[in-house]
């Protein structure tokens, strides 16, 4: 079986690799010809694998680069994960945010179509689709009304899924995640971005923490269990859209106080509220009903919430800046 993986670089792209290869996959990734030129930094995510992959460079959002690769490879998968996902940049530049992630989404599905028609798609959507959401939890019924460029584009990228899929009768799949972290996880990302500073403030590199609204609510699930999701989609005899989601809310607050005791430390000593880190049309809370992904793909989240922080804390302490 040969698997395509755009964003391989990243967060899920690295987790979803390491899988595929354990299933013994032939895993090829896509990966920017700049990420090739600083691979120390770029590639770390996959550094331990890069021997067992194939990389092979190129934009999505060029349509002809994308159509050699596909048509070389004609793979038997692909897992579209590359995408601006940093939901408060796409209110900075959201030209390029629509660029790469409705154009992008339009060429991979467009390309699978003519050269790989057997191929099963995954899409990567979001749980921003939802943006502010009617009722609560969310699951594969609940209409959409994304509230940022970047939901915009992911409602876009769910849409054309459907219509290859009804249309074309592509095996294509939405998953609608909500978010999902590790020690994989970007800094920019505000659970990253805790744990970090904690560490930080603990080993005396910083004095303080300044965060937005503390009482922002997420459902936050662990990227391991979210990647074994995606893979799950494709191995059904029907493709399908489905949520995946813990189903379980906690607050910017909760992460904070859980990373700082970690420590040693009170968050209250240390973290200060800046307005400047409020989200522009911050969504409501959003959290996720997994349950049809439950019954049909036999999928649950395993590691607990605060497992997790414990996990990231803990690589923090060891890996971070010393």
């Amino acid at each position: 079986m040969k698997a395509l993986i755009t964003g391989i670089s990243g967060q899920d792209g690295s987790y979803l690799a390491e899988l595929l290869l354990s299933k013994g996959y032939e895993v090829h990734g896509i990966v920017m010809r700049s990420e090739l030129e600083d691979p120390e930094h770029s590639l770390r995510k996959i550094s331990g694998i890069l021997n067992k992959i194939t990389l092979h460079p190129a934009s999505i959002e060029a349509f002809p680069s994308m159509f050699q690769i596909v048509q070389r490879i004609k793979p038997d998968e692909c897992y579209h994960l590359a995408a601006s996902s940093f939901v408060s940049y796409s209110f900075d530049d959201e030209f390029a945010i629509f660029n790469s992630n409705v154009n992008g989404t339009h060429y991979i599905l467009s390309i699978l179509k003519e050269t790989a028609p057997e191929c099963r798609f995954y899409f990567a959507g979001s749980s921003e689709l939802f943006g502010r959401a009617e009722s609560y939890p969310q699951n594969e019924n609940t209409p959409f009304h994304p509230r940022s460029a970047y939901g915009i584009t992911k409602a876009t990228g769910f849409y054309l899924t459907c219509n290859y899929r009804d249309n074309y009768g592509m095996f294509a799949c939405n998953g609608i995640l909500y978010n999902h972290e590790s020690v994989r996880r970007g800094y920019e990302f505000v659970t990253r971005k805790i744990v970090r500073g904690a560490v930080q403030i603990k080993k005396g590199q910083a004095h303080e923490l300044s965060l937005g609204n503390l009482d922002a609510q997420r459902d936050w699930g662990y990227a391991p269990d979210y990647v074994r999701a995606m893979w799950l989609m494709l191995q059904q005899e029907k493709p399908d859209d489905y949520v995946i989601a813990t189903g379980k809310l906690h607050t910017v607050r909760e992460l904070c106080e859980t990373a700082f005791r970690l420590v040693g430390l009170n968050y209250l000593d240390y973290v200060k509220v800046d307005p400047k880190f409020y989200r522009p049309a911050e969504a409501i809370p959003l959290v996720g009903d997994s349950s049809k992904a439950q019954k049909i793909l036999h999928w649950a989240p395993e590691m607990p919430f605060h497992d997790m922080i414990e996990e990231m804390v803990e690589f923090e302490l060891a890996n971070g800046v010393k």
